[in-house]
C-alpha cells in the first residue's frame, strides 16, 4: 500500500504546492501594485518545483507499484496452475 498511497498522494501534494506559490505570486502582486517579473518568478519558480518534486516521487512510485503488483498477478495464477496439476496428478494416481 506504500507505493500506491506515494503513487495517488505526491500529484495532490504538489498541486497544493502549486496553488499556494500562484496565491503567494498574486499577494505579491497585490502588496506591490504592479506585476513584474521580479515579483512572482520566485513564487512561481518555487511552484513548479513543489510539481515536478511531486510528479517525481510519484511516477516511480506507480511504476513500481504496477510492476509488483502484476509480478504477484502471474505468480498467484502459476501457484494455482501448480495445484491444479498437482492435484490431477494425485487423483489419478490415487484415486
Amino acid at each position: 500500500p506504500f507505493l500506491a498511497t506515494v503513487g495517488a498522494a505526491a500529484p495532490f501534494i504538489g498541486l497544493f504546492g502549486t496553488v499556494w506559490g500562484i496565491m503567494e505570486a498574486f499577494l505579491n502582486i497585490a502588496a506591490e501594485g504592479h506585476a513584474e517579473l521580479a515579483t512572482v518568478s520566485q513564487p512561481i519558480a518555487e511552484a513548479l518545483i513543489t510539481t515536478a518534486l511531486a510528479l517525481a516521487s510519484a511516477i516511480p512510485a506507480v511504476v513500481a507499484f504496477n510492476y509488483f503488483n502484476r509480478r504477484l498477478k502471474v505468480l498467484g495464477s502459476e501457484m494455482s496452475t501448480f495445484a491444479n496439476d498437482y492435484v490431477n496428478i494425485v487423483k489419478r494416481h490415487f484415486f
